[in-house]
This record gives C-alpha cells, structure tokens and sequence, in this order.
C-alpha cells in the first residue's frame, strides 16, 4: 500500500496540490496563449506555467509548515485528517493567488508578477489571521486535536479570501502607485465575509442569537464537531466570494 493508502491527510494535502496546480495551468493557457505564433505561446506558456508551479510547490509547502504554530506537518504525518484539509485548503488558495497572478508573455511581466504574487500570499496571511479573531475557540488547538469541523471552517475561509486577494491582484499593470491604490481598493470586499459569518450564517442559516464576534457558531464548531455546520458556513464564504469576484 502507497502512503496515500495509508494516511488520508497526506491524501487530501497532494489533492490540493494538483488543484491548485489545475487553476495554474488554466491561467497559463488562458493568458499566455495568443494564436498567432504557436513557438511564442508554447514559451510563454512554459515560461510562467512552469514558474507557476515552482512558486506553488515552494510557497505552498513553505505555508504548511508555519501554518498554526508550525505544527501541521506532524500532525499530518501522523494521519490527523483535520490538519491535511488545513494544509490542503492553504495550497488550493496558494494556487488561486498565482493563477491570478502569473500569466503574460515578456520577462518584464513575470517581475511584476512574483512581486504581485508575494504581496497576495501576505495579505493572504494577514486577513485570515485577522479574519480568525471572530472565533472565540483556539483554531490551531483545535485543528491539532484532529476537529474535522473547525479544519473545514478555516478552509472555507481561506480560500474564499484567496479568491478575493486573487481578484484584487490581477489586472493590467498601470504602475506602482495606480496598481497597488487599486489592489487596496479592492481588498475592501474581503469586508463582506464578516456580516457572512456573524449574521447570514449564524443567525439566518443557523438560527443562533446575533453576537458580533464568537456566538453559537463557535459552540457548533469547536464544542459540538458539526462537519455539517461548517460545511454551512464555509460554502457561505466561498459563495459571498463568487459573488463578489464575479459582480466586481
């Protein structure tokens, strides 16, 4: 038996590898490919497809070991299921970022482009670690004591803010100043997932009292291990993301 057999959470973090890599090759394609020169496209494509792929395998395996106080690759090693979605989750939205990122056809573009991506993946960071402090529970704790449902919340979550940090990254590059004044501007639309969480999922989905931070959802997660809850309310994330990366 491969260790895949054996370890579903080393299982799950390969399975978001290659999706992650999948919205890479997509990008590629879709924004290096022109038409009118085959031997053109076929090296841009190699070109940023394949520095794609190494920022993925690189940036994303780097995130997974600092991620939740450097103790997701223990845990994964050790089969906890909650950690490999955690760590899958973050390589699906390493991989949003770069699809959104890196795709063009000179060298100039590609440097604009790693610097773009390395501002997302820390603004990444940042908002979920900010976007985190609406729980009351200890979120790596939990992940770490193999909470299927709290692993699904934080998915959910972070790949929902990729989607956001990906939209607001990508663009034509109109210089320093105009492109970073509206990838700020547009990073205000990761605001919407608070009201999401707090008010459309706790309260009208879920029917728990209203709270402005914590609440009955935090009792559903952390207390009671509802898979099902969670699916509810990361599902709301990424619709609320689809909705606003779509509308924007």
């Amino acid at each position: 038996m491969t260790d895949a057999d054996v370890n579903p959470a080393r299982a799950i973090v390969r399975a978001g590898f290659v999706c992650g890599a999948a919205f890479i090759v997509a990008s590629a394609v879709r924004g290096c490919v022109h038409g009118a020169d085959w031997r053109a496209d076929l090296l841009w494509t190699s070109v940023f497809g394949g520095s794609a792929i190494v920022l993925l395998a690189a940036a994303g395996f780097l995130g997974v070991r600092v991620l939740l106080r450097s103790r997701l690759p223990g845990e994964i090693a050790r089969g906890n299921l909650a950690a490999g979605v955690a760590a899958g989750a973050h390589l699906v939205a390493t991989g949003l970022i770069i699809a959104r990122c890196l795709y063009g056809d000179d060298i100039a573009t590609l440097g604009v482009s790693v610097v773009f991506f390395v501002l997302a993946q820390a603004t990444l960071h940042l908002f979920v670690v900010l976007f985190r402090f609406l729980t009351l529970y200890a979120e790596d704790e939990e992940i770490m004591g193999e909470n299927v449902a709290a692993a699904v919340s934080y998915a959910g979550a972070m790949v929902a803010i990729a989607m956001i940090v990906g939209h607001a990254a990508e663009g034509t590059f109109a210089g320093w100043g105009a492109s970073l004044r509206a990838y700020a501007a547009a990073l205000a639309g990761a605001l919407v997932l608070y009201p999401v969480r707090q008010l459309v999922v706790q309260t009208l989905l879920l029917h728990q009292p209203f709270a402005l931070r914590g609440g009955g959802l935090d009792r559903l997660v952390a207390q009671q291990r509802n898979v099902g809850v969670s699916a509810v309310e990361a599902v709301s994330y990424l619709a609320a993301a689809v909705l606003l990366t779509e509308i924007a």
